[in-house]
């Protein structure tokens, strides 16, 4: 049997253990991480294994009712989404060894190992599809599990109303992909991927819209991100990081696979996704910067990410559409490997978050404050993705979106619209750092330095030592990327070569530049740990004593002259307020002598807005209408089944 499937069977007897034996709760847990991760790691291995070696490709077809095929491929650019989906999820499995805590809640845990594992063999189902139906059959077994995972804490009312929003975007989502597959299949008669082709020029665009808007509301592209600060808040720490980290990631894969499938020639798909990427990435990390709920805040900040991989895509599309064979290949070279490089830091600061959220029960960034002091191994591991996703070096964000700048610097050779549009590119990766650096800043420095602002923060402790094993993981991975990139940027190139314009391309002119970078940078991170390691020592032994910081003259100083996030993140917001509506409500000083005082500033998503004022109160409105087509009398019902059979056959 191949690997891969050993694999998948593995993990799925994780979560099948986990309901028979979930009486005997540590035994349970025990069984289900470590089948899961042993799972997860011989997937890992496989899939590492086809990217840098010839292995004979998977290839699986089953005959089903006699109607479909089920029908499996593991190609260049599969195998490149296996390495996150196996990587993340193991290290997601060992961290919830101890975040899932409570023997009381024994059938809600094995459950959740259950639809983890189902979540885990559905994204790899799905990035190894190779007809449309095995890919909408292994989509919908993904959205499903991942709805039963957000829901895990199913007696809080905002966790199933989480939960609800979760499954109307995600089924929404599939409506628009399966409309995209038949209109393909209109034209085609065949299910197959490799038909897809052959379809005329002229009807790409619209099948590829279909497919967009479907795998985009999944990826998080704006304005169909609205789920996401309600699903990762809801859903637990380990599970937040894998939808995070890796599952909207599928959306990604789906605009890519059908792209590479379609073999478009129009400059329409690169300018249509860029300019997607440009909005997803600037709002998105607006929007971070204003949330104090550190969960949402992350969850924003995963909006940002997926506008910095579609700049990527777009790129790399405009690149094939313009002939330019350098821009094309680090577009999407860059694209994929942000795609890869995210699903770690990310992951990374979700899990992080749990832990702030499990030991110190609140995820409310204005009542923490100071714990780098009681959670020191959280803190810094933190401190690492913050760097990581801002894309400073030396650490992994910066070597994908170097590479993406590079294909954008090569479009501005171009012409036109092609030339603005690279531009556009440019200036908004820009935007998107720096705005990027602000959102990390408040996240750090409101969490975890200045003083508690509650006493929840105040009494906080580390969180257990494989919660801690599984961040460091992480953050070491953000560090070795960073350092040593050589193969993971020959890896990303292996699979954009799909694109066979670019098939044939080989970085190998680039490849010193960016040694030298990351050596460079190296260089700095060695002087810095030299000095601090010199400070170190130079203070052994001396008498260090504390005191409070000079307040300027001021002698009762209080936590709450701390910056706040809300106060910090103000400015930045009321810059973007046509694009981001901002309630604030202040009482006001107007006596001599004032009472109490209130401020209180909220962030309210345009886009949930808009999806409420135009779509939800229409559909509730026409629903209200229509009600009286359900009476109760069970004869007209079964006229209205006649009725449309006859409707039916008129049409047929």
């Amino acid at each position: 049997m191949n690997t891969f499937f050993i694999a998948l069977l593995l993990i799925g007897a994780g979560g099948l253990q986990a309901l028979a034996t979930f009486r005997i709760y540590s035994l349970m847990k025990t069984i289900a991480v470590s089948t899961i991760i042993g799972g997860c790691g011989v997937g890992l291995y496989d899939a590492i294994t086809r990217i840098f070696q010839q292995v004979d490709p998977v290839v699986c077809s089953y005959e089903w009712l006699q109607m479909f095929t089920f029908s499996l491929n593991i190609d260049a650019v599969s195998a490149f989404f296996l390495v996150p989906i196996f990587a993340i999820s193991a290290v997601a499995a060992l961290y919830s060894f101890q975040y899932m805590h409570d023997d009381k809640r024994a059938a809600a845990t094995a459950n959740n190992y259950f639809f983890y594992s189902l979540l885990i063999i559905s994204m790899a189902l799905v990035v190894c599809a190779s007809n449309l139906i095995t890919f909408a059959l292994a989509w919908e077994l993904m959205s499903i599990s991942s709805f039963f995972l957000v829901i895990y804490d199913v007696h809080k009312k905002s966790t199933r109303d989480a939960g609800y929003i979760y499954f109307i975007f995600t089924q929404a989502g599939a409506l628009f992909i399966f409309a995209g597959f038949g209109f393909i299949y209109s034209y085609t008669g065949s299910f197959a991927f490799e038909a897809i082709a052959a379809i005329p020029e002229s009807t790409k665009l619209v099948a590829f819209i279909l497919i967009l808007i479907g795998c985009g509301s999944k990826a998080g592209i704006m304005p169909l991100h609205v789920w996401l600060p309600y699903a990762h808040p809801a859903a637990p720490s380990h599970v937040s990081a894998v939808m995070s980290g890796v599952m909207i990631k599928m959306g990604i894969y789906g605009i890519v696979r059908f792209y590479f499938l379609m073999e478009p020639t129009s400059v329409l798909f690169g300018q249509i996704v860029i300019s997607l990427g440009i909005i997803s990435g600037i709002l998105g990390v607006t929007y971070a910067i204003g949330k104090q709920d550190i969960k949402k805040m992350l969850a924003y900040s995963s909006v940002e990410n997926i506008g910095i991989i579609l700049l990527g895509l777009g790129i790399g599309m405009l690149g094939v559409a313009s002939d330019n064979k350098t821009m094309a290949a680090f577009g999407f070279a860059g694209g994929l490997l942000h795609v890869f490089n995210h699903s770690i830091f990310k992951s990374l600061l979700f899990m992080g978050a749990g832990s702030v959220i499990h030991q110190a029960k609140t995820g409310a960034s204005n009542e923490l404050g100071g714990l780098m002091k009681t959670m020191p191994v959280t803190g810094r591991n933190l401190l690492v993705g913050a760097i990581s996703i801002s894309g400073l070096p030396p650490f992994n964000g910066f070597i994908s979106e170097f590479l993406i700048y590079y294909g954008a610097i090569h479009g501005l050779s171009l012409h036109g619209a092609s030339f603005i549009f690279s531009a556009l590119a440019i200036i908004a990766l820009a935007v998107i750092g720096a705005l990027a650096g602000a959102a990390f800043t408040k996240f750090i420095g409101v969490v975890f330095l200045g003083e508690p602002r509650s006493d929840k923060a105040a009494n906080t402790t580390e969180a257990g030592v494989l919660m801690g094993t599984a961040l460091s993981i992480l953050a070491a991975s953000c560090l070795i990327i960073g350092v040593w990139p050589d193969y993971f940027v020959q890896a990303a190139f292996k699979a954009s070569q799909a694109v066979p314009m670019i098939s044939d391309f080989a970085p190998t002119s680039f490849m010193p530049i960016m040694t030298s970078i990351a050596r460079t940078a190296a260089l700095f991170l060695l002087l810095f740990i030299l000095v601090a390691v010199l400070r170190k020592l130079l203070y052994t032994g001396k008498e260090i004593t504390k005191s409070g910081t000079w307040g300027c003259g001021f002698t009762q100083p209080t936590v709450r002259m701390q910056y706040t996030g809300t106060s910090y993140a103000d400015s930045m917001v009321d810059f973007f307020r046509p694009f981001i509506r901002v309630q604030k409500k202040y009482s006001g000083i107007n006596k001599i002598f004032p009472g109490k005082t209130t401020y209180s500033s909220q962030i309210h998503d345009i886009s949930e807005i808009g999806l409420n004022i135009f779509i939800v109160r229409p559909i509730l409105y026409l629903i209200s209408k229509l009600r009286w087509i359900q009476h109760g009398n069970i004869q007209l019902y079964i006229g209205y089944i006649v009725l449309a059979i006859v409707v039916m056959l008129i049409f047929i």
